[in-house]
């Protein structure tokens, strides 16, 4: 069970930066992740074995939630988003380990995700429509909205971390109240549930940055097509 969310244990110090549990176990992460897809993505071939075909269905499957929710093309985001999701899902089911306290259920590591994806809505907000096109944005559908955009660009970010902030926190002291209470086999259900709510968290937090991000880079279909080049099939052949 861990202590108040707003205060991280610092386990030592590096100059004047504390680093606390919540660091350590998120490098830990980070570390198990790498090594990880080092491991899945040696030996691909041409002809896949299990494992590989796994992968690629995953991928596959990522890329179909990308190009529904989007209305894009996926390979810009994969990277992002798949990171997203991973990193999201192992750092909740890390608090089934005894002893581990989530990153997850710190703000400060909340607040980190949430600004990532806030970064990353406007490097490719910049990236699709210019400077100029990006800063317009923010002024439709007129200039008096100009304000509430901005804040809303905020709110979003805020409410990304909010939400995975609470519902992590309370999946773990919930598993942490039935621990101290019941002893070690009965709350197997609860940390059986607290499997399935990390893997939602993990998958709202996916889709909502997809969201956010398709808002920055969305464009209208005249436009798109506009910077498609033309195909022998859109062309009409005059005598």
């Amino acid at each position: 069970m861990i202590g108040s969310p707003l205060e991280g244990e610092t386990l030592w110090q590096i100059g004047p930066v504390p680093i606390s549990s919540a660091v350590v176990v998120t490098w830990v992460i980070m570390l198990v992740l790498v090594l990880g897809a080092r491991l899945a993505t040696a030996r691909l071939a041409l002809r896949p074995s299990r494992r590989q075909a796994a992968l690629e269905l995953l991928v596959d499957t990522l890329d179909t939630q990308i190009r529904e929710t989007m209305q894009a093309d996926p390979a810009p985001y994969r990277a992002l988003i798949g990171t997203l999701f991973v990193y999201v899902l192992v750092a909740n089911w890390s608090s089934l380990v005894p002893g581990v306290e989530p990153p997850t259920a710190r703000l400060e590591t909340d607040a980190a995700l949430a600004g990532i994806v806030f970064a990353a809505t406007i490097v490719y907000g910049l990236r699709v429509h210019g400077v100029r096109g990006y800063l317009a944005s923010f002024a439709e559908p007129g200039l008096l909205m100009v304000p509430l955009n901005l804040v809303e660009q905020i709110t979003r970010i805020f409410s990304l971390m909010v939400r995975l902030f609470g519902n992590v926190v309370a999946g773990v002291f919930v598993v942490g109240i039935a621990l101290s209470l019941a002893g070690l086999f009965v709350p197997i259900p609860f940390m059986a549930l607290e499997l399935l709510i990390g893997a939602i968290q993990a998958y709202i937090f996916s889709v909502l940055a997809m969201v956010f991000i398709g808002a920055a880079v969305y464009q209208e279909p005249a436009a798109a097509a506009g910077h498609e080049p033309s195909s022998p099939t859109n062309r009409r052949e005059h005598p």
